[in-house]
């Protein structure tokens, strides 16, 4: 087998016989990362440097090869429920929860009840999803007391959803301690979000009251529990292309195995309030590296999609994604899920739970 050259061509020629050119070299480049190759980073600032919707469609072709090859054409499907809402302690510049910087019309409560959780995990199943994330705000139980009733009383949830549904429990409560996540696993969790948001080089633009080390120390204890990481990032929060490439290098060396892709929705008050939204070629371009970096990962269209892509939301699903949260998010509202089950029919595609890495056979 011939493998693709190491740099995109430079022709000189006419506009057509230019894009070819880009066709083929992708072409070959995907292959060689179905064969199981390792994109590299030069490789990946190559793959930014593309311009032009014509030849950014291309670079979601060529991923969307690497998707079917690699995951095949299931799309995971989760729902999420704010079971803890505002007065966070934390400063993340995208988060109207956030207490630094409050939205008026953000929701303040408590912990949510064991049966209004479970009402909504019922109706998360009913609308075709496989997964139901319990997600919460502050830094996490890891600086609680070691018998805080909020964490037990999420244990106690998780089991209820286990006995009483058929949908499998997940959670984002923020940072745990090994023995925490040993015991999230005991009562029935198997995926726990906790995203990094940014490169490292990034992070402290946007967060200040914990660090990006924080989170990876996370996302370790719970794969060392043997709980699988719901783990990725916002994009559109002013970072360059090499901190978009540096998170998904950073996130293929923790081994995570759902990768959510949250498009930054500017939230009012902020810090990032008056951030300019994501073109939606760029946000296509970012989901296509993502995927040659990640091909086998689950690549999660997260909170966003519809306030970035609008009526371009089915290009997402041909560049490289093959997992959707379907209904509502935490303090934004989702379009209906009957609607984005009518767009994975429209594109061939089924609603599911889609494999991990190393599950898929072709």
């Amino acid at each position: 087998m011939v493998l693709a050259s190491s740099r995109p061509p430079s022709p000189t020629n006419s506009p057509a016989d230019r894009q070819g050119t880009l066709q083929a070299w992708l072409t070959g480049l995907s292959q060689r990362i179905i064969d199981g190759d390792r994109l590299t980073r030069e490789e990946a600032l190559q793959l930014a440097a593309i311009e032009g919707e014509e030849n950014i469609l291309l670079l979601c072709e060529a991923a969307n090869n690497i998707r079917e090859a690699c995951c095949g054409n299931v799309v995971d499907l989760c729902s999420i429920i704010n079971v803890k809402s505002g007065n966070c302690s934390e400063n993340c510049g995208f988060c109207s929860q956030s207490s630094h910087h409050p939205d008026p019309d953000s929701p303040i409560y408590g912990l949510k009840t064991e049966a209004e959780i479970l009402e909504q995990a019922r109706a998360a199943a009913a609308a075709g999803a496989k997964r139901f994330c319990l997600v919460s705000q502050g830094r996490g139980p890891k600086y609680h007391s070691p018998k805080d009733r909020e964490f037990e009383q999420i244990l106690a949830t998780v089991r209820q959803i286990i006995q009483e549904t058929n949908i499998k429990p997940c959670c984002a409560l923020g940072e745990v301690t090994p023995e925490q996540a040993q015991q999230l696993r005991e009562a029935g969790v198997t995926r726990y979000n906790h995203n990094l948001e940014a490169s490292a080089n990034y992070y402290d633009k946007v967060v200040t009251t914990h660090t990006w080390q924080d989170r990876v120390d996370t996302v370790k204890n719970l794969k060392a529990a043997g709980i699988q990481a719901c783990t990725g990032g916002i994009l559109g929060m002013g970072e360059s292309w090499e901190d978009r490439i540096d998170l998904a290098l950073a996130l293929r060396e923790l081994e995570v195995e759902s990768v959510p892709l949250n498009l930054l929705n500017p939230r009012p008050g902020t810090p990032l309030g008056e951030q300019q939204k994501l073109n939606p070629y760029d946000a296509l371009k970012a989901i296509a590296i993502f995927r040659f970096i990640l091909p086998q990962q689950i690549i999660r269209y997260a909170g966003g999609r519809e306030a970035v892509m609008g009526e371009l939301q089915d290009l997402g699903l041909k560049a490289g994604i093959n997992a959707m949260l379907v209904g509502h998010y935490l303090t934004t509202l989702g379009q209906p899920p009957e609607q984005d089950q009518k767009l994975l029919a429209s594109l061939g595609l089924e609603g599911g739970e889609a494999p991990i890495p190393g599950e898929y056979q072709s």
